[in-house]
């Protein structure tokens, strides 16, 4: 989306459907790909913060507060909309496991696809 979503506003190109399993608030009229015939569909890209294996886990939590909030500014979420990027603000253990399945998933289409590192 980010790519896609200037031309998309300009009219250049007609987005028939976005990959996410829910529609992109930027683009609220754009179908899902399961709404437009392709069920069970997805594949977004997706960004997130990290940290060490041993930080504290008060720490963790301070952060996780503190960027939750600022990802909930209007201001923050306009401006990312606005760039093609939704943000879904989670907790840390509701990302670890978003990440769990990621990886489970990925590894299925690699394995389907007979994928082979050269």
């Amino acid at each position: 989306m980010p790519n896609a979503l200037p031309m998309v506003k300009a009219g250049r190109v007609k987005a028939y459907a976005v990959t996410s399993r829910n529609r992109f608030a930027g683009a609220p009229d754009v179908p899902t790909a399961a709404e437009a015939g392709l069920p069970g569909f997805e594949s977004i890209a997706w960004f997130g913060i990290c940290a060490p294996a041993r930080t504290p886990p008060d720490l963790v939590a301070r952060l996780n507060r503190d960027i939750v909030e600022i990802l909930k500014t209007p201001s923050v979420r306009n401006s990312l909309i606005g760039q093609g990027a939704e943000p879904v603000p989670t907790t840390p253990e509701e990302f670890g496991a978003y990440i769990r399945s990621e990886i489970e998933k990925w590894r299925k289409v690699i394995v389907a696809a007979g994928a082979k590192v050269d």
